[in-house]
């Protein structure tokens, strides 16, 4: 097994509404803010090659969407979904499965794309599978208003419209040995944490549970969450085996840090080094 880092690019979301309670005298010692409180944050994701298998979980952004849309968002950097997989030696015919942690645009949106001028939209993976899960699907769907401009239907409706989405049972043996999958409620409703036995050691591609290295403390979670009190649990669950286990923690938004490990001190769980994914 292999595992690639795909950079799909920046962009920019209030620093307020990503750290929720926490003030900004505190948590722009990590993520400094511009002249109109926005962070930088990256669209991380991760290609595993095992044997004939390609997954990919989490496909960025995309480009359907207006420029009034992207106007709220400042994408930017020189990387993308396309070249990243491209310099990782592959093309979007060689992907044979797409994992989608949750189907928030920042995260799906890369996965679907217009096929010409009047609309009309395709799989931009055309022969992967799409995997998902039938909780977070419903509840996407069919979105609450708080939500509901997170949940596209042009990201998410072709994949069941095509025939290529598929949903993972929790309760049935996973069709992915490669990893286990972690499930979180506090962000958004069976958000999905893959965790990859990877050379030794396991590898979590923590999602929106741990946006950054930044987001480690309890309190630090994000105002996007739904049940911000549910997110701490999960957290405190997730940190202390990550801390016991030493799982590597990889970050799909820190603009910066790759990867991270944790471990146990007198304040709680905190974070011990950052590195790159290649130094594994």
């Amino acid at each position: 097994m292999k595992l690639h880092v795909i950079n799909t690019g920046f962009f920019k979301l209030d620093g307020g509404a990503m750290f929720g309670v926490v003030p900004k005298t505190i948590w722009q010692r990590t993520n400094p803010a511009d002249e109109n409180n926005l962070c930088t944050w990256a669209m991380r994701c991760l290609l595993i090659e095992d044997g004939d298998r390609l997954i990919l979980i989490d496909n960025g952004i995309g480009d359907k969407q207006d420029a009034k849309f992207f106007s709220h968002y400042y994408l930017h950097g020189d990387d993308t979904l396309e070249k990243s997989l491209k310099a990782a030696g592959f093309s979007f015919n060689d992907i044979t499965d797409i994992f989608l942690t949750h189907l928030h645009f920042d995260h799906c949106g890369g996965g679907v794309k217009y096929k010409n001028s009047d609309g009309a939209l395709e799989l931009v993976f055309p022969n992967a599978t799409y995997w998902s899960n039938q909780d977070h699907w419903q509840w996407a769907t069919i979105p609450n208003p708080r939500e509901k401009a997170s949940f596209l239907k042009e990201n998410i409706l072709p994949m069941q419209e095509s025939g290529h989405l598929q949903f993972i049972d929790p309760n049935a043996p996973s069709p992915f040995p490669q990893f286990e999958i972690f499930y979180a409620d506090g962000h958004t409703d069976k958000m999905m944490v893959p965790i990859i036995s990877y050379k030794g050691t396991k590898v979590a591609f923590a999602a929106d549970l741990l946006p950054s290295a930044g987001h480690i403390p309890l309190p630090y979670v994000m105002g996007y969450d739904t049940r911000p009190l549910l997110t701490m649990e999960e957290k405190a669950v997730f940190l202390n085996r990550a801390a016991d286990e030493r799982i590597v923690l990889f970050f799909e938004h820190d603009p910066v840090n790759e990867c991270g490990t944790v471990q146990h001190t007198e304040k709680g769980v905190r974070l011990e080094r950052t590195f790159s994914l290649n130094e594994l």
